[in-house]
């Protein structure tokens, strides 16, 4: 059985107008199937039906390349639109061109393992209390919330793996797995772009990461990455204070320092991108295995230069060390232990935050459309939930409100909030202020705040 086939032209040669193609890949760009949707580009198929994480910004060859060349008419994606990227999808969403089916990336991947295995439908406590469950059937189970989601099948799907052999078995290295093998479970067609092709049993089984029942057809990347390219680090804006009356508040290196002492011993943490990731950088030496939604537990701080793997990654993209007894997986394990609530502490960003213990992090409309990720997977069964994020927004509105504005993430949910003026713990009912920043008094906070803040009794200055 030789599921070779001899180019990406040909690898895709059969996909119609009209079909439903689900693209892997998750963050770094020399991991998605770029041979094969640049094949598909060309072959110039209309009317398709993208399912992936998101499409990508401007110029990347992911399905961005697809929507410039006006190639997709439905996205059903975890992204939308990200704030700050202009893209040919963005403006064909809002010239309503492009019909957006948006679904938090845990029920993304788990939609479609389930299509892939025969099971119609699922219930989960995913995105419960948000406007993604309009129209779609609630049930209780034991006084819980559930809303019950389809499983997704595709026509085709487009994946990058590490190495293949002749029979279609497929190994996947470091934190690549993501979501190839449950979109490849629910292709029809699944085609696997690879490094190498090996003859069969040239990979150990234990290392077969997609057994080839699943898979269609391999082909060997023709489009090379400058790899050294993506292991020089970016240079970043200085880590500035913003100010509040005149005064330097905390950095955001500081937010997440003062974030990482919540973090107790002894327990599996999930970091958000943004600040969120920055706590990394403060566990060293700490009990603390880190969690990263695309397949990864036990990394440790961000790395550059020759300390870099480029399949060793966090969920925001950025290249991470390992840790003794790290382990890799894909999307589907990765949620599993978020909703099995195994995650003792989730640290997110957010827009705003309520006095109800609200939060909205992904949208700033009233329409659904933006960046859910893995958000309302992670907090659905996080035993703590950290917000980190500035106190006010760049035009000087408070960030914590009386009622969220934007549409919710998660209904009472935070269990505490680190600004860069201030810790705030959610306790019965309310948000106590512990502690300010250094050179701020408790009122001059609180008066910074639309939501209802009491002070504790003996208000500390955070470190």
């Amino acid at each position: 059985m030789d599921k070779v086939v001899a180019s990406p032209k040909q690898a895709v040669a059969d996909i119609p107008d009209g079909a439903t193609v689900a693209v892997a890949g998750f963050s770094v760009g020399h991991r998605f199937a770029s041979s094969l949707l640049i094949a598909l580009r060309d072959k110039g198929t209309k009317n398709l039906t993208l399912v992936c994480n998101s499409l990508g910004g401007p110029g990347e060859i992911r399905g961005q390349i697809l929507a410039e060349n006006k190639q997709v008419k439905k996205l059903i994606a975890a992204f939308s639109v990200r704030p700050g990227l202009n893209t040919a999808s963005e403006a064909q969403i809002n010239a309503g061109e492009m019909e957006v089916e948006l679904v938090p990336q845990g029920t993304l991947v788990e939609r479609c393992r389930a299509g892939g295995s025969g099971i119609p439908a699922f219930y989960t406590p995913t995105s419960v209390g948000t406007l993604l469950t309009e129209g779609k059937e609630i049930r209780e189970f034991n006084g819980e919330k559930y809303v019950l989601e389809t499983g997704i099948q595709v026509d085709y799907a487009l994946l990058r793996g590490y190495r293949a052999d002749r029979a279609g078995n497929v190994q996947f290295r470091g934190g690549s797995l993501n979501f190839n093998p449950a979109f490849a479970k629910a292709a029809k067609v699944a085609i696997v772009e690879v490094d190498e092709i090996v003859e069969v049993g040239g990979i150990p089984p234990e290392l077969i990461n997609l057994p080839g029942i699943f898979v269609s057809r391999v082909v060997t990347s023709t489009v090379p990455m400058d790899t050294e390219a993506l292991r020089r680090t970016p240079r970043r804006a200085p880590d500035t204070a913003r100010t509040y009356n005149g005064k330097p508040a905390l950095t955001r290196a500081g937010i997440g320092k003062r974030a990482a002492g919540l973090v107790k011993e002894g327990t599996y943490v999930n970091l958000g991108t943004g600040i969120p990731t920055q706590v990394s950088n403060y566990l060293e030496g700490r009990d603390v295995t880190l969690h990263a939604e695309n397949g990864v537990l036990g990394y440790g701080k961000m790395v550059s230069g020759d300390n870099i793997d480029l399949d060793v990654y966090n969920a925001s993209g950025q290249f991470v060390e390992l840790k003794p007894g790290a382990s890799f997986f894909d999307s589907v394990t990765s949620f599993e232990m978020a909703r099995g609530g195994k995650i003792d502490t989730v640290i997110l960003g957010a827009y705003e935050v309520d006095q109800y213990a609200n939060v909205a992090n992904w949208s700033t409309s009233d329409k659904i459309r933006g960046g859910i990720g893995g958000a309302m997977d992670l907090i659905s069964g996080a035993k703590q939930l950290v917000i980190v994020m500035e106190h006010c927004d760049s035009k000087g509105r408070s960030k914590l409100k009386k009622k969220c504005t934007y549409p919710l993430t998660g209904e009472g949910c935070v269990d505490y909030v680190v600004t860069d003026l201030a810790l705030l713990h959610f306790v019965d009912g309310r948000f106590v202020l512990e502690e300010v920043a250094p050179g701020f008094t408790p009122e001059e906070v609180i008066a910074l705040a639309d939501m209802e803040i009491v002070p504790a009794k003996n208000v500390g200055v955070m470190a």
